[in-house]
């Protein structure tokens, strides 16, 4: 390669820096002033940096003959940033992919004809902010909090108002800020947090969460600070039938309880994307399991075309709070060897649970977890006796256009690359990740492979449900 070559593709990647630069500010008015989300291929431009854009661009090429570039989305973003949009998702890159298929129309013209179901003049989704309570502030209880103050928007949305602990130590208000500031797995807070010891709270992002000290659901008025009507998120998995999990209901300001672990009883246990349906107007109901969560989209996907006899689900699940650094007594058996230094063959409820979101595959789907010495990112091997032959060429094919196409975008991911392992996962906001190069198939046998980020790819379809509790459904466009 000579000199001038060489400087042709840094002149490019300038080029690209400076309109991705200018895209920022255009993604970030469009959010706060209109509740528009912008996407690419699935990859949330919200929040995200040059780096993040132009890498959301390069995504597309996994999916797309062509890849997209920033000199491709950026016309369309421009025009958009000027049109009375109401809140909704919006894909740029697929819509931007379907403009360049158009000939002879305007860009003004092409947007108003496909985006004319969200151009109605109703620019709130929620006619006051709603409420959020989290009663617990750990794994998932942090994550959850990060989400919701990243997604703070306009602040006509959801609200973190509060978060209810047991108090640890005279210092709990400070070791708790610390905890949310960094966290070893998903890197540190994208934004500032500063403590007011004497109100007892964290201001994130300007968002003020009040923390309460309680050792009981019901011995809390959250009317005292202002909180009414809340959506409290109980993440701490110790109360997960109707009469434990209804002590919430006992305490003022309270409006509907969602459980971050499976339900026991008749607790309804969704999984956003498949069931959400059935949520309705339910006080109580549970967000089911990570794992849960990982594989019924993708076997729901699956049974609709290629019908399921049965088959088994082994889980390669990262080691979790509840097992023993070293060797130590526990309740449940081999849970008691130490997480990071084994490899823990233990149970699973997640095939059993699969029934409750669907019922279709009652009795048909045997399960088993190997717990494994890697903090995040867990991985569903689905080993399914289908009706009918098909090839994997098939079978990957249409998992793919699931991904891009369904009322499933959201929860099931695609990956093709051969080199890819569970921390390249770390973050993904989808249910689950189907990795298509592992798919095995032989004439009505087919093993697929399910990555899951089992906290945040969790927490994500979590809040997912929480938005419908609270009336707030986006469209997504193109449909």
């Amino acid at each position: 390669m000579n000199e001038n070559q060489a400087d042709s593709y840094l002149q490019s990647w300038q080029q690209q820096e400076e309109l991705a630069e200018a895209m920022l500010p255009l993604i970030g008015r469009l959010y706060r002033k209109r509740g528009v989300v912008l996407y690419i291929y699935g990859r949330s431009l919200v929040h995200t940096s040059t780096i993040g854009i132009l890498k959301a661009h390069r995504y597309s090429r996994q999916l797309e003959p062509r890849e997209l570039s920033v000199q491709d989305t950026f016309p369309l973003l421009e025009v958009l940033s000027t049109m009375a949009l109401d809140p909704a998702k919006v894909d740029l890159g697929k819509l931007t992919t379907a403009y360049l298929q158009t000939e002879d129309v305007s860009i003004e013209a092409f947007l108003k004809e496909t985006l004319g179901t969200i151009m109605t003049g109703n620019g709130v989704l929620l006619s006051e902010p709603q409420d959020i309570v989290l009663y617990g502030f750990g794994r998932i209880g942090r994550l959850l909090s990060r989400i919701l103050i990243e997604r703070t928007g306009g602040g006509d949305k959801l609200r973190l108002r509060a978060v209810v602990v047991r108090k640890s130590s005279a210092d709990d208000l400070r070791k708790r800020a610390s905890l949310l500031r960094r966290d070893s797995v998903h890197g540190p807070f994208e934004g500032t947090i500063t403590i007011n010891e004497k109100a007892n709270a964290i201001i994130a992002n300007g968002n003020y969460i009040q923390v309460i000290h309680s050792d009981s659901p019901d011995a809390v008025d959250y009317t005292r600070y202002g909180i009414d009507n809340a959506i409290v998120v109980d993440n701490t998995g110790r109360w997960r039938d109707e009469a434990g999990l209804g002590l919430h209901l006992k305490s003022k300001g309270v409006g509907r309880v969602l459980l971050t672990a499976p339900g026991k009883g008749s607790i309804k246990n969704i999984v956003y994307g498949v069931n959400h349906h059935a949520i309705g107007r339910d006080k109580l109901l549970s967000a089911a399991s990570c794992t849960t969560n990982a594989i019924v989209p993708v076997l729901k996907a699956i049974n609709d075309e290629f019908p399921i006899e049965n088959g088994h689900v082994e889980t390669v699940h990262s080691y979790t709070n509840d097992q023993n650094l070293i060797d130590n007594i526990h309740s449940k058996e081999r849970r008691g060897r130490s997480a990071p230094l084994n490899m823990v063959l233990t149970e699973t409820g997640a095939a059993r649970a699969v029934a409750k979101a669907l019922p279709e595959l009652e009795g048909k789907l045997t399960g088993n977890a190997i717990r494994v010495p890697t903090p995040n990112v867990s991985m569903a091997i689905l080993n399914l006796n289908l009706e009918r032959e098909m090839t994997k060429e098939a079978l990957n094919t249409y998992l793919r256009n699931m991904s891009l196409h369904s009322d499933l975008k959201e929860q099931i991911d695609y990956k093709v690359s051969t080199e890819l392992v569970s921390s390249d996962l770390v973050g993904s906001q989808h249910a689950g990740i189907v990795d298509a190069p592992a798919t095995m198939v032989q004439n009505k046998r087919a093993v697929v492979y399910v990555w899951y980020d089992n906290e945040a790819g969790y927490s994500f379809q979590v809040m997912r449900v929480v938005r419908e509790m609270a009336g707030m459904v986006y469209p997504y466009l193109p449909a």
